[in-house]
């Protein structure tokens, strides 16, 4: 055992079986649940985890009947067809040592089709359909239907079951007031809102015995105006407990909740002394959840007593092997999770397939494969961006001898600005961890080296991933001194004024706001104080009044197309940045025509109007140009075998995910 991580490798015996160590892969919808077709690459993508050692999995939500579908004819347990495709998941995970749940999730108010029931008639603001309240009738069958679901799931081969209760689906719904305004047996005092997850627990621990797991993932800070006090999410866990419940596995926040929980913005392992005051009230395991991305935090908290298990789903995504390499000794091996949504939840929320955006083979598990090459090639690289880092380890991986040449002194193009803006330090992990594989896999860097097409001639093929630079636009006086372009104040060379125009408001334009205006690091006090966040749980739903931040800049942000500024950051974080702009007072301007730029400002015209704005600088994101500086008329000296990747291919807002991708898949194809 891994000397430096004792706790995390530890096992954990639950009596009547055990868990080879304290990493819990958690819940997350991929998209492939939801069609019996897709089951054998769901059963690749869990049965790489379990390869790569982790202690549980715990699959995607499976709705027990029609009414909880998250989905129009989502992943349902309800008949024994169903068992079939299920057992080509569970076998899977045998085969690799591994033990799995299946999560039971009943979607209430948030599914997506018009079925949808819930505690009481009350729509949910991110839903499409309203909820019928559900009859005493329709919640007894609930009840008897979570139960067959959980036998159909043991008859599968699952290792147990994990009931959802947290993230604001139905039974988070029937347990706050914020939902639940029923007069009956199933409404009002706490005893009453807590019966339907009790009664569901006692009906799944009736069917499926007890040499079974059942966790049950409870919601600790709602987050949201009607949610539980601390007292009542112990008082409830207890009951929880009493009921047959194996494991209390934690969860943060409503979906429609107002502040962001797992974003990289979020501290690391922000919610975990919220953990630690449950787990001081139960006998049962607890698990730690949310924004948990590395060995040594998890580590921390299994030793400081606040969880018995640590959760992690993206992390997960980002390198299945996780545990594999906290064992070998080898952590700086992990391609560690950026917590950007851009891969996973950007993916599930728009109706397409989870992957990653640090690891494009995420869910493509049987269709991205590296297969070690039969007839070494010598491969060129041209710049190390995440494109060309992602093609040469890749590519030198299967057993090509690859060199990778970079104009810089150093690795990470665009990548290293973008690991500048407060609130996405991650980031710095990523061109750690290529800079790991790099070494790792022999490929020979060559730093600082302006290469010539000429001097590409002795390769068998060529990749050229030379990124982008900033597009400057057409708007008089452009050259003015109080102009900057973004990668310039994004890597210190040029520093702002005290007012700031910011023109373009796309994902760059938001970060650079943010670069403008918040403080790098922030701790996690700070971070609560910004949002509102209590993590004493005290009141309703964990939430106090934000604090007002200290504004460090006057900063107007501009943008031609008329419509919601901010709309080019992901579509499940992006909300947080517009309210995060709205709260350091950003003033926002669309469909504007710029007019020029002099000592004054920056002149524009908006609604007919003209108008200047006085400031001291003018900050441009407006786009990018692909650099292809080694084609310039030179494209026909290079190897017949040569290949545009990411940025230098297209240059679009600045995408990572898609140069990653990109660059692996050129190398898997070498």
């Amino acid at each position: 055992m891994n000397e430096q991580f004792p706790h995390l490798l530890q096992p954990l015996d639950l009596g009547f079986t055990q868990l080879r160590n304290r990493l819990v892969m958690g819940s997350m919808h991929t998209g492939l649940e939801d069609r019996f077709y897709n089951y054998g690459k769901l059963a690749a993508y869990f049965a790489e985890r379990a390869r790569g050692g982790v202690g549980l999995i715990i699959t995607g939500g499976i709705s027990p009947n029609r009414q909880g579908w998250l989905l129009p004819l989502g992943g349902t347990m309800n008949r024994y067809g169903d068992v079939i495709n299920h057992r080509r998941v569970t076998q899977a995970v045998h085969k690799e040592g591994g033990k799995i749940l299946m999560q039971i999730l009943h979607a209430g108010r948030y599914g997506f089709h018009p079925f949808v029931v819930s505690a009481s008639a009350t729509k949910s603001a991110i839903s499409k359909f309203k909820p019928k309240e559900m009859t005493e009738n329709e919640i007894l069958a609930t009840i008897k239907d979570f139960g067959q679901c959980a036998r159909l799931a043991q008859l599968a081969g699952y290792d147990g079951v994990e009931i959802m209760g947290s993230e604001g689906y139905l039974l988070n719904q029937f347990i706050c007031r914020r939902v639940n305004q029923r007069t009956d047996r199933w409404g009002g005092a706490l005893e009453n809102r807590m019966r339907l997850p009790l009664e569901i627990v006692k009906e799944t621990r009736g069917r499926v015995g007890a040499r079974f797991i059942i966790s049950y993932r409870l919601s600790l800070l709602d987050l949201v105006e009607g949610g539980n006090s601390r007292q009542e999410v112990i008082d409830i866990a207890r009951a929880l407990e009493a009921a047959g419940v194996t494991l209390l596995n934690t969860g943060i926040g409503w979906h429609e909740a107002r502040i962001p929980t797992i974003a990289t913005s979020v501290p690391r392992a922000a919610f975990r002394q919220v953990t630690g005051a449950l787990r001081a009230n139960l006998r049962i395991p607890v698990v730690a959840s949310n924004r948990i991305n590395t060995p040594e935090d998890a580590e921390a908290i299994l030793a400081s007593g606040e969880a018995d298990l640590i959760s992690m789903a993206r992390p997960l995504l980002a390198d299945p092997a996780f545990i594999n390499k906290v064992a070998a000794g080898h952590p700086e091996q992990i391609n560690t999770c950026i917590a950007c949504n851009q891969g996973c939840l950007d993916q599930t929320f728009s109706g397409r397939r989870a992957t990653c955006l640090v690891n494009p083979r995420a869910g493509f598990e049987t269709e991205l494969v590296y297969l070690k090459t039969g007839s070494p090639k010598k491969v060129a690289v041209v710049g190390a961006g995440m494109a060309g880092m992602s093609a040469a380890t890749v590519a030198a991986e299967r057993g090509h001898q690859v060199t990778l040449f970079e104009a810089a002194p150093a690795v990470g193009g665009q990548f290293t600005m973008a690991m500048a803006v407060p609130g996405k330090e991650e980031f710095r992990e990523t061109v750690r961890y290529f800079q790991a594989e790099i070494q790792r896999t022999g490929v020979d860097l060559r730093l600082e080296h302006q290469v010539t097409a000429a001097q590409l001639r002795t390769f068998d093929a060529v990749v050229v991933a030379t990124g982008v630079r900033p597009r400057i636009p057409s708007i008089p006086g452009v050259d003015h001194p109080k102009v900057m372009n973004y990668a310039e104040v994004l890597r210190g060379e040029k520093i702002p004024g005290q007012r700031v125009a910011v023109v373009g408001a796309g994902g760059i334009g938001v970060d650079m706001c943010e670069f403008l205006l918040h403080e790098p690091q922030q701790a996690i006090a700070s971070w609560c104080q910004q949002w509102g966040v209590d993590l004493q749980g005290g009141g309703e739903g964990g939430l106090v009044a934000p604090v007002e931040p200290t504004i460090r800049r006057q900063v107007t942000l501009l943008q031609r197309k008329a419509g919601r500024m901010g709309a080019g950051p992901g579509k499940t974080t992006g909300w947080a940045h517009r309210l995060s702009l709205l709260q350091y007072k950003v003033r926002m301007l669309a469909g504007v025509d710029y007019l020029g730029i002099d000592d004054v400002g920056l002149h524009y015209r908006m609604d007919g109007e003209e108008a200047v704005l006085e400031v001291d600088t003018i900050i441009l994101c407006t786009g990018q140009d692909s650099v292809r500086d080694v084609l310039q008329g030179q494209a026909e000296a290079l190897p017949k075998n040569w290949y545009l990747v990411g940025g230098a291919r297209v240059a679009g807002e600045l995408d990572a995910r898609r140069a990653i991708k990109e660059g692996a898949e050129i190398a898997a194809r070498l």
